[in-house]
């Protein structure tokens, strides 16, 4: 049995997608749970905040609840062509808080997935890339869901089934 740790980048269609993983998950045997970044509430990242902040508990939780994971699911909408600023934010407070913050996302396998008024593609060639440069196997596979391209339970099942692989 694998644990697989969803991210929700936003509230609404992206959430109930990161929900739609989780049922998939849990109907394959495995356990999962959900992040709702938004509700994370975290100040915004800058150097200043990093040393006037000194209660940083839920990003120390991120941190445990990655490391216990076997695998990585984000579920993100586009923002202005690239990530949401609530998942950028997150990435740089989890990036100060050791000397080898990579290995939270070292070798980790992540499945990128959105619900986006738009296209949907430029989010997912951001997360691609950011996944990527931390040390992540991001799966060649993601889910798009837009205007034009509907939700399909076939596919959120071949990416839970790979993820795990």
């Amino acid at each position: 049995m694998a644990h697989i740790l969803i991210m929700a980048a936003s509230t609404g269609k992206n959430l109930d997608l990161a929900t739609s993983f989780y049922n998939t998950v849990l109907t394959q045997g495995n356990t999962a749970e959900i992040i709702d970044l938004c509700r994370l509430n975290l100040p915004m990242y800058t150097p200043e905040a990093e040393k006037e902040i000194s209660d940083i508990s839920s990003v120390n939780n991120v941190m445990e609840q990655l490391l216990a994971s076997d695998a990585l699911i984000v579920c993100a909408p586009e923002y202005n062509g690239s990530i949401p600023p609530v998942l950028n934010n997150l990435i740089a407070w989890l990036s100060v808080q050791s000397d080898d913050f990579r290995m939270l996302f070292n070798r980790r396998k992540v499945g990128l997935a959105t619900v986006s008024g738009g296209g949907g593609q430029h989010v997912i060639m951001s997360m691609r890339m950011q996944f990527s440069f931390l040390g992540s196997n991001v799966l060649g596979r993601s889910i798009v869901i837009n205007k034009t391209k509907s939700f399909n339970q076939l596919s959120l099942d071949a990416m839970a089934t790979e993820v795990l692989k």
